[in-house]
């Protein structure tokens, strides 16, 4: 069983190194957090340094690396371009910040340092495609996707014939916040209709905006899976969501050192439910009425979203979000998301060990705990030496002993 969030909190001295934007409000609700539990403020690392080779790391230090977005020039640092309202350029991207995570991690933990994510897992969320397999390969319920590469219109057009899928998600493999997810509905004749907020200009670039719209045009959703292939896409089964007051609802669930701490139902009038788009929080407490009056329990929700944290054992904290099937009676994993823990005011579920916290102080609770648990499993070697050590001690002083008294 992890430690509960609620657990006594450590032994004094306890150090946080953040890797974020400093203006971002990721990184200071976290560091609030931080001084509110009695440590030292946390020293933050600005991605723009980092990404220029700035940075150090200190012995002692727990380092958490939080989200590089929100900031064009980070931005252009990772995909080379000057607008940040761009769709394109997440493979690069991709490439360049899970290379960044990797070296940033090294680096902390030759200084003797201690990350609370592992740069695999996050590697792996960042890619829609290979989170997808994981989860599905560990037995946690996810809508079937597609197989194999989709190149352009045409051969996502023929697969989804193929697959007999009318409806699916579109997504780009390395996206995130919903940006260039198309939600695909195709019928008889000819018809199609994509649903996004990627808006495509004359000359075929793609920008997100905070419009969701339609496409009817065949020759247009030609054009914008045309223009999201070269990064790569992952194509799903679009699931059909359960309701809450009349918009569909799915769930953001929070992990924390394993277990489910936090929880908020995301409504919408559209496919996707991101408050950027015009979705809105949902109510709890009707959700769990609604998982009752299926027969269900809201403990078989929170059971599916560890499974998927589970599948990424060195990250600290994911967000797991949960699709309801019509009728509050199925759940299947969406995506899993690496910075899943911005929910501003939203404070632990009952029994959670994480009542009255919201997401950040949770994980400055359990931090303590994970840092110990990371530094255990840092130093295998060591600590089996030092083992054999004690035993040959211990070894001798019984035969000392032993001489002394016989």
């Amino acid at each position: 069983m992890s430690p509960s969030p609620s657990s006594p909190a450590p032994a004094a001295g306890l150090r946080f190194a953040v890797v974020g934007n400093p203006e971002n409000r990721r990184t200071t609700m976290f560091a609030d957090a931080v001084r509110a539990a009695g440590h030292a403020a946390p020293r933050v690392l600005a991605w723009r340094d980092v990404l220029r080779g700035r940075y150090a790391f200190g012995p002692g230090e727990l380092v958490r690396i939080d989200s590089p977005g929100e900031n064009a020039e980070v931005d252009r640092l990772l995909r080379d371009t000057d607008d940040p309202a761009r769709v394109e350029g997440t493979a690069l991207w991709h490439r360049r910040f899970t290379a960044a995570v990797r070296e940033v991690t090294a680096a902390a933990h030759r200084a003797g340092a201690v990350t609370t994510a592992d740069p695999e897992d996050v590697a792996v969320m960042f890619d829609k495609r290979r989170c997808h397999a994981r989860l599905a390969a560990a037995g946690v319920p996810v809508p079937p996707a597609l197989k194999g590469p989709v190149n352009g219109w045409d051969g996502l057009r023929e697969q989804l014939k193929a697959a007999r899928v009318p409806r699916a998600f579109v997504k780009p493999a390395h996206g995130s916040s919903a940006s260039g997810v198309v939600a695909l509905a195709m019928a008889g004749g000819g018809r199609v209709r994509a649903t996004t907020s990627v808006e495509t200009t004359a000359d075929g670039r793609l920008y997100n905006s905070l419009r969701v719209r339609h496409y009817t045009s065949e020759s247009e959703v030609a054009a914008l899976v045309d223009a999201l292939a070269p990064d790569g896409i992952h194509v799903e089964r679009w699931l059909p969501k359960a309701s809450q007051g009349g918009r569909a609802a799915d769930l953001r669930v929070v992990v924390i050192a394993g277990r489910a701490t936090h929880a908020v139902v995301r409504t919408s009038r559209h496919p996707m439910t991101n408050l950027h788009l015009g979705g809105a929080r949902g109510d709890l407490d009707t959700a769990r009425a609604a998982i009752r009056a299926a027969g269900g329990s809201f403990a078989d929700v929170l059971d599916v979203a560890e499974r998927a944290a589970a599948c990424f054992p060195g990250t600290l904290c994911v967000g797991v979000d949960i699709l309801p099937a019509t009728g509050w009676r199925r759940f299947a994993v969406g995506e899993v998301n690496a910075f899943g823990d911005l929910l501003p005011r939203l404070t632990g579920l009952p029994g959670s060990g994480a009542e009255g916290l919201d997401t950040y102080a949770a994980q400055v609770a359990v931090a303590p705990a994970a840092a110990r648990r990371a530094e255990h499993k840092k130093h295998p070697k060591q600590q089996k030496r030092q083992k054999y050590q004690e035993h040959q001690e211990c070894q001798k002083h019984q035969e000392h002993h032993h001489d002394t008294t016989d």
